[in-house]
């Protein structure tokens, strides 16, 4: 399942979901298209989406270019840098084509999510 990652006006970034929480992962997928105005915290950016899900398969790590569900605030979660989770997150993809174009994001910049 390969998905779109728009920062509007500023380019598009490519992801793949995976199978690390594959419930979260299709119900994401499922309900594309998704948008939100971005929100920073260091080098993550994250916003709520119309998604309630529990923890699946929750991880207190994150790695650079994980894509992840953060069900407390229910928001979908880009980890663009070196930051680690607030909280523990079900991580659904990876970022695979275009993760520098996250640095420029600013917030409340509109994110559109789509399939491919």
């Amino acid at each position: 399942m390969k998905i779109e990652i728009e920062l509007e006006g500023k380019g598009k970034a490519i992801a793949q979901l995976d199978d690390r929480s594959p419930y979260t992962a299709r119900e994401f997928y499922d309900n594309l298209p998704i948008e939100g105005r971005a929100l920073l915290w260091l080098e993550e950016i994250y916003f709520d989406i119309p998604l309630t899900m529990d923890y699946e398969n929750p991880s207190k790590m994150a790695e650079i270019g994980d894509i992840s569900y953060w069900p407390p605030g229910y928001a979908f979660c880009i980890f663009f840098g070196d930051t680690q989770p607030y909280s523990e997150v079900n991580h659904i993809g990876k970022i695979t084509e275009n993760l520098e174009l996250f640095f420029d994001a600013k917030e409340g910049e509109r994110i559109i999510i789509r399939k491919i």
